[in-house]
């Protein structure tokens, strides 16, 4: 929907008279300060809820013009309901993210005497981060899978293409179509664009977000003005320091380490940020941040999403890779793909984002070839060798040693790499220990990463000093 259209939408009419002006004047937000600041921490009041259920239902953020051939694409439906309260979902929801980052020549502009190619806030061009965001409310689960930028896959009308190239030829009802096309025939309900200068104010105004740097992150670009400067180590990161960390990429893992990141500052913003003390200040966070985004959600449906994400633990925010391989160019001039594993694919699919009908069974692999890949967070080579045994002594057989983790850690975590949490709980049940995380920040092409923590030592230890008794 255009701005213009939009206006005229809301302009005022004896069936639509002018609403009252809030403390955010023009922004279109003073509604939801005076909704919101009658609510408690955690829930609205019923004279809050009504508010929202009359005044929630438009797409503020919305700046693209869905054309009439692309509107089935989405879904009509509403999402939510708000029922007196906070608006909740009212079914499994898809919601395909889309963070584009554009530069002056990207838009045809010429570089600056100095050089310099500044970024622009556009949301066109070609997305540099996609991701599909599934919001399950029966189980309480939240699934994000990361699609590579340069996935090989078809684009109705352009032929085989890396799939960034949607967003630019098509913005995101091609975008959408094409990934929808890649999984299977998955739905996708709406979508979300944000540009990266977005970002960077969502976290300053959300008051940085803590996460561990892997490593030390040393890059400049003198034409972008990018200068990447980040110690190893757990720390706060401003909205600046969350780019640089996003943007990095010369770890040997190209846009699969940069994904990796993304899913790492996903969680942390989940876990940290995402609380029912959000909502109250979303008023403030979108006014801040609404230049930068388009999307066909509503602000209901963006509450209640905020609102499931912010009450969703940590067992159940699961974060997945599309399964694949790197397909690199053998000369200087062919371009490097990911290429999709489609019957992986489809087995993902099936389990995480509902295609089937049918309720899937739950697949182990043979614990004789799972994958295991060890890195080693407790700076003791004799630890390691004790895991070894213990997983061999398990069954496990294909065990290898991955370079040691960045930093000592205090509890061991069993990742399951490929979104294969059963085996990764039959890991955890066979070493009597570790956190359970489904997400792809461990050894790519691993199974399951066990990633081995000091409680490791301590379980040791004590199992030394009982067999001294």
């Amino acid at each position: 929907m255009s701005a213009q259209n939009h206006q005229e939408r809301m302009s005022p009419s004896p069936s639509n008279p002018p609403k009252p002006q809030g403390k955010l004047k023009g922004s279109g937000f003073g509604w939801l300060w005076l909704g919101l600041g009658l609510s408690g921490v955690a829930m609205l009041s019923a004279t809050a809820g009504a508010l929202l259920a009359v005044s929630l239902s438009s797409t503020p953020l919305m700046q693209t013009r869905i054309r009439p051939e692309d509107r089935g694409i989405f879904s009509d439906e509403d999402l939510a309901i708000s029922n007196m309260r906070i608006p909740e979902l009212t079914r499994p929801v898809n919601i395909l993210i889309l963070g584009t980052k554009v530069l002056s020549s990207d838009m045809g502009g010429s570089l600056r005497p100095s050089g310099h190619d500044p970024l622009v806030n556009s949301l066109d061009g070609l997305s540099d981060s996609m991701m599909l965001a599934r919001f399950e409310p029966q189980e309480q689960n939240l699934t994000l899978l990361s699609i590579p930028r340069d996935t090989l896959t078809w684009i109705d009308g352009y032929g085989d293409q890396k799939i960034n190239e949607a967003n630019r030829e098509g913005g995101p009802a091609l975008s959408a179509r094409t990934v929808s096309d890649l999984l299977g025939g998955v739905g996708i309900d709406r979508y979300l664009r944000v540009n990266i200068q977005g970002v960077e104010k969502l976290i300053d105004v959300l008051g940085g977000v803590r996460v561990n740097v892997p490593q030390d992150m040393q890059y400049t670009d003198n034409t972008q003005h990018l200068y990447i400067d980040l110690k190893a180590g757990e720390q706060r990161l401003t909205g600046n320091e969350a780019l640089q960390f996003l943007t990095f990429r010369h770890d040997g893992m190209g846009d699969i380490g940069r994904i990796q990141r993304q899913q790492i500052l996903m969680r942390a913003l989940i876990e940290q940020a995402l609380s029912p003390r959000t909502l109250v200040r979303l008023p403030r966070i979108l006014s801040t941040i609404q230049d930068y985004v388009d999307t066909n959600l509503s602000v209901e449906e963006l509450v209640a999403l905020l609102n499931f994400a912010s009450q969703t633990s940590r067992e159940n925010a699961q974060m997945l890779l599309l399964p694949g391989d790197f397909r690199n160019p053998e000369t200087p001039t062919e371009l490097s793909y990911w290429i999709p594993n489609y019957a992986q694919i489809d087995h993902m699919v099936a389990e995480h984002f509902g295609r089937s009908s049918e309720p899937t069974q739950a697949w182990r692999a043979d614990p004789r070839y799972l994958r295991i890949a060890i890195q080693d967070g407790t700076e003791e080579p004799e630890a390691v060798d004790a895991l070894i045994d213990k997983l061999w002594d398990a069954g496990y057989r294909n065990v290898y040693l991955a370079q040691d983790w960045q930093q000592p850690l205090r509890e061991t975590r069993i990742i399951a790499q490929g979104g294969d949490r059963d085996s990764a709980l039959d890991v955890n049940r066979s070493l009597g220990l570790g956190e359970v995380r489904v997400e792809s920040t461990g050894v790519l092409h691993s199974d399951i990463t066990i990633q081995l923590g000091r409680d490791w030592l301590e379980q040791q230890g004590a199992y030394l000093r009982s067999d001294l008794w």
